[in-house]
């Protein structure tokens, strides 16, 4: 009865020990068999490589510089000591000509003066530079800016369009006429259109003087941007209408000017 209990015992170590022996075994070679997460491993290495690629990137600070460049070389402002060009042109604080200079020699008259030195223009060879003190540079900024408000902002010409027969009243053509000159006035272009009439007997000319009517209503006011033309198949005719430009202002002030001359001259004349 003890020997059977023995054997009994000791087959039950013999297979507890074989378990554990499967168990450690098994646990080192699925260790040594199946790969680390490598991924996250390497992909750490590459992440920081792109990282660093873009924090050394000089494309987008090349550009943030040369904006930046650009604007200061467009503003009125003081450069400094900062010349890039080895000759300059130089004028001082009274717009004298100092003639051609040497970089070294303009910053040692800018600090024997206390002056500040602008650029006036890049695009001479070499570039043209003024000494100026702060005061003057501030007067400066200030005239630009006022200029810059009082210049005004070319916006796209607008196109007012009026359609008529030309069996109108004189009334409603008197009424049309002020309308359009208020247009004119405002630096609108006036599209007229005038159908021809029903009325056979109606002259040829008809609508030619209704045109002629219009614009002599604005006397030194309005000229005609396209003359009157047939459209629609010849039965109507359009023309439009803009605002003198001034240098046309002008020429018929100077007009009227020399007209009235010679009429004061004539009746002088049959005064005498």
């Amino acid at each position: 009865m003890a020997a059977v209990f023995l054997k009994r015992l000791t087959l039950q170590i013999i297979k507890t020990e074989k378990n554990y022996t499967r168990r450690c075994f098994g646990k080192y070679i699925m260790q040594k068999t199946v790969p680390a997460p490598l991924s996250l491993i390497a992909s750490a290495p590459r992440l920081s490589y792109l990282i660093r690629a873009k924090a050394f990137s000089t494309v987008e600070d090349t550009q943030d510089e040369r904006k930046k460049k650009k604007k200061n070389e467009t503003a009125f402002s003081n450069i400094g000591r900062k010349i890039n060009e080895r000759i300059i042109h130089v004028l001082d604080e009274k717009g004298n000509d100092l003639g051609n200079m040497h970089r070294a020699n303009v910053i040692r008259l800018m600090d024997e003066r206390d002056l500040r030195l602008v650029r006036r223009n890049p695009g001479t060879n070499p570039p043209q530079y003024q000494l100026m003190t702060g005061i003057q540079i501030h007067e400066e900024r200030l005239r630009l800016r006022e200029s810059g408000k009082a210049r005004p902002t070319p916006g796209p010409t607008l196109t007012k369009e009026l359609t008529f027969s030309s069996n109108i009243g004189q009334h409603d053509l008197d009424t049309k006429s002020k309308q359009i000159q208020q247009w004119i006035e405002k630096k609108y272009k006036v599209q007229i259109t005038i159908k021809k009439g029903k009325n056979a007997e109606e002259p040829e000319n008809k609508i030619e003087e209704i045109f002629n009517h219009i614009l002599q209503t604005m006397p030194g006011i309005a000229t005609f941007s396209s003359r009157p033309q047939s459209v629609k198949g010849g039965k109507a005719v359009m023309c439009v209408l803009r605002h003198l430009s001034k240098k046309e202002e002008d020429a018929y002030r100077e007009t009227q000017g020399t007209q009235k001359g010679d009429t004061l001259n004539r009746e002088n004349r049959i005064e005498n």
